[in-house]
């Protein structure tokens, strides 16, 4: 079962918010599903290369809250917030409501699944090696005080005739395990030869143990927290 199921909506609602917060009556509903499937889509497309790692809205009766994380917020922002303001008001002409767009900022990138997915994406399109590729992206996220990382390839890999399934992973992923901080992203190569699935998972420690997140970006500083050791009687 944990192979098969996408380990985000696993957890949506138990252990993870839903990235679309609001509530609507039956005959609405449907259309401002599609409003957000929308607005995510015209701002990954407009800015993808920005770093985008996922993007949560909110609605209340008066306006649309969009949440955008990214590692780059500058670009988003623009020269005196120009960039914000043009997007706020192409998103107010695409789905005709008042938009409010906030910026949020990715502080570590390594550790993100969809932003590391999409660094993948972008290698394998400048004809990068797959392998050492894969290889190095779980070097710098295991570094980056990851528990756990696992990347899988679906493809042409190498301009092979024949697609097939390469993954590689290092730490521990426990998929069925639902306090587990496990992270999914997603992401596609568009190469001479055809597209390239790439799926990357983390392991980002415990929802229940925040210890082990303020352990893990002590160690990204270079400075490990160690814990007493128990003392007992043998």
């Amino acid at each position: 079962m944990g192979q098969k199921v996408r380990p985000t909506g696993f957890r949506t609602g138990i252990m993870v918010d839903w990235l679309s917060r609001w509530y609507a009556n039956k005959q609405d509903f449907a259309e401002l599903l599609v409003e957000d499937v929308k607005l995510r889509k015209f701002i990954k497309k407009r800015y993808a290369r920005s770093g985008i790692s996922k993007i949560r809205i909110e609605r209340t009766r008066e306006k649309v809250t969009v949440f955008v994380y990214s590692a780059r917020v500058g670009m988003i922002i623009g020269k005196k917030g120009q960039e914000v303001d043009k997007l706020t008001q192409d998103l107010e002409d695409l789905i005709h409501r008042k938009i409010e767009v906030k910026t949020m900022e990715v502080n570590r990138p390594e550790v993100d699944p969809q932003l590391v997915a999409e660094d993948i994406a972008e290698q394998l399109e400048k004809r990068a090696s797959f392998r050492r590729t894969m290889k190095r992206t779980i070097d710098q996220t295991i570094e980056a005080g990851a528990k756990g990382v696992r990347i899988q390839l679906s493809g042409r890999l190498g301009g092979a005739e024949m697609a097939r399934q390469e993954s590689s992973m290092a730490g521990s992923i426990p998929l069925s395990t639902l306090r587990a901080r496990i992270e999914y992203g997603f992401a596609e190569a568009k190469t001479a030869q055809g597209h390239i699935g790439i799926k990357v998972w983390i392991n980002n420690g415990d929802y229940l143990n925040p210890q082990e997140d303020s352990d893990a970006a002590h160690a990204q500083a270079g400075k490990v927290s160690k814990k007493p050791t128990r003392q007992g009687k043998r």
